[in-house]
């Protein structure tokens, strides 16, 4: 399948640390993230919010509460302030502009967490000049839409939920193939969307033919992969990247940076 996106032009199955491996390490730290890369891993995942003043960082919630010792929410929180939290009692939170100039041939699958995200991540990722090494993705539409019109079409994108479901509504039925605007890269999507598997066969196949890649998260048991892996999607998000390595060595599908 052609690829469009500097981003999606590693070897498929692209193997994606979800928030630096979540499971395996304090998810979203330096340290997470440099034993993935350390591991061989080119694709890492993160989350993206900014603070009162305007600094981004890679963290998942919009407070801090659940994962490190303080309190409050990020965006009313100066980056001073933020800076003092220690994840799991131990690690700082990230700024992404230091995450991103970390290892120039890793690439970042960033979740847009807030609308207030985009303005400033335009501007650093035209600062450190890495935008064939992102691809943005969000629960949001509008900010998916939003992200389009600030970057450009050369800076990769995955589907927002109402594209993943009109791709899932045109793989049942071809009169519904031009609800799918093909601006994205790739479909990431979950394992499961409302207690049942949302990708098969005919997901993966309306998919290709539109030259989108599919990725599925979070993919934490060695069957979950297997299953996925032996379908042929072309990418999964794992907080289990050890798991994940070892399972595509085995199957001759690691392809080590």
């Amino acid at each position: 399948m052609p690829v469009r996106f500097a981003f999606l032009d590693g070897p498929t199955p692209l193997a994606m640390a979800h928030r630096g491996g979540a499971i395996e390490h304090l998810e979203n730290t330096m340290p997470a993230f440099e034993a993935c890369v350390a591991m061989g891993y080119r694709y890492l995942e993160t989350d993206v919010q900014v603070t009162a003043d305007g600094v981004l960082v890679a963290f998942h919630d919009p407070t801090l509460e659940r994962v490190t010792d303080r309190s409050g929410r990020v965006d009313s929180l100066t980056w001073a302030e933020a800076s003092q939290a220690r994840i799991g009692g131990r690690e700082p939170i990230v700024r992404l502009e230091d995450l991103l100039g970390a290892w120039p041939d890793v690439r970042f699958n960033l979740d847009i967490k807030a609308p207030g995200v985009l303005v400033p991540l335009v501007r650093a990722v035209r600062r450190l000049d890495v935008a064939d090494r992102i691809c943005l993705s969000s629960f949001s539409d509008a900010r998916i839409a939003a992200a389009r019109r600030l970057f450009g079409p050369t800076v990769c994108t995955s589907l927002g939920p109402r594209g993943v479901a009109a791709l899932r509504l045109s793989s049942y039925s071809p009169r519904a193939a031009g609800l799918v605007r093909i601006q994205a890269g790739c479909a990431q999507v979950p394992l499961q969307l409302g207690g049942r598997a949302l990708v098969d066969e005919r997901f993966l196949a309306a998919a290709h033919a539109r030259g989108l890649q599919v990725h599925v998260w979070t993919v934490d048991t060695v069957e979950e992969s297997i299953t996925m892996l032996d379908m042929g999607v072309d990418g999964l998000l794992t907080d289990r990247p050890a798991m994940l390595r070892e399972l595509l060595e085995n199957r001759g599908q690691w392809v080590p940076r």
